[in-house]
């Protein structure tokens, strides 16, 4: 596996550009819901996340709150990685399922038709049909974990749809490629139309 700071464009899968590892938090700066994978010792899971959001850009680093509860959680906790995918709305329906069931109860990769494929650099797996991938790899907080549920991780590598994002930036080609963000009891919202506003001068 490369360490290289900036993902080598030979290692992204057809379809997918390699996004730089300093502008990472791109993929996830627009507050987009997120689908947490984890795995270790033979299982796996995955679950819907909102409240996840980007930390820094050099080394990029992202945090997400796990609850304790969660079979996602232990997994984490037992292999100190996960990644974050980023659904497209056509996905709204397995974010909902996998967001309101145990994964102690049945696969939820089968339940919500999900397919997978191996990430670059950690073991836990990436979800096909999203517009985004971060993998990642906590840096150990014991104390933010137990008192809040929060993890903080080092990106690793970084992907992205090139359909819906390139030259760093996210250009949505159709309603079924936004991304989504979630509010409660089903309601979703589409990453609306995008515009440009000419900055005045720094803060």
């Amino acid at each position: 596996m490369s360490s290289d700071p900036i993902n080598a464009a030979a290692a992204a899968p057809a379809g997918f550009v390699p996004v730089e590892l300093p502008k990472a938090y791109r993929l996830l700066n627009h507050g987009p819901v997120t689908l947490v994978t984890s795995a270790h010792g033979g299982r796996r899971n995955v679950m819907a996340a909102s409240w996840a959001m980007p930390l820094d850009f050099q080394p990029a680093k992202v945090a997400v709150v796990i609850d304790a509860r969660t079979l996602t959680r232990e997994l984490v906790e037992a292999s100190g990685e996960f990644a974050l995918n980023i659904p497209a709305r056509a996905q709204a329906g397995a974010t909902l399922a996998v967001g309101s069931r145990s994964g102690r109860e049945a696969d939820k990769f089968a339940a919500a038709g999900l397919s997978t494929f191996p990430a670059r650099e950690i073991a836990a797996p990436l979800l096909a049909g999203c517009l985004g991938w971060l993998e990642c790899r906590v840096i150990p907080e014991p104390h933010n974990a137990a008192r809040h549920d929060l993890f903080i991780a080092e990106v690793v590598a970084a992907w992205a749809d090139a359909a819906a994002f390139s030259a760093g930036r996210w250009h949505f080609p159709d309603n079924e490629h936004r991304s989504i963000h979630y509010l409660a009891g089903g309601a979703f919202f589409a990453t609306g139309e995008a515009f440009q506003v000419e900055s005045e001068g720094g803060a």
